[in-house]
């Protein structure tokens, strides 16, 4: 496996400007590269999972967990600025 990071953008981005979900999409890739570093094969880790935490982006924030035994960062919620 290899590290991604996923979200569903028709049920989260609905109606979140274009440049909002960019940053998001940006941000989710550091975060992707971060978890690989400090978990390398997810697969073999064997202690509790992260918990979930909130970035703040430009246009907003939102909120994500990491799963290292899926090797991927999960995007839970979408907040842009209003």
């Amino acid at each position: 496996m290899s590290w991604s990071w996923e979200y569903d953008p028709d049920d989260l981005a609905d109606g979140a400007p274009e440049a909002f979900i960019a940053q998001v999409e940006e941000v989710a890739d550091e975060l992707t590269r971060a978890a690989s570093a400090l978990y390398g094969d997810g697969t073999a880790f064997t202690g509790p999972n992260p918990r979930g935490a909130t970035r703040t982006v430009d246009g907003g924030m939102f909120v994500y967990l990491v799963i290292p035994r899926s090797e991927c960062v999960y995007i839970r919620q979408l907040t842009p600025k209003p």
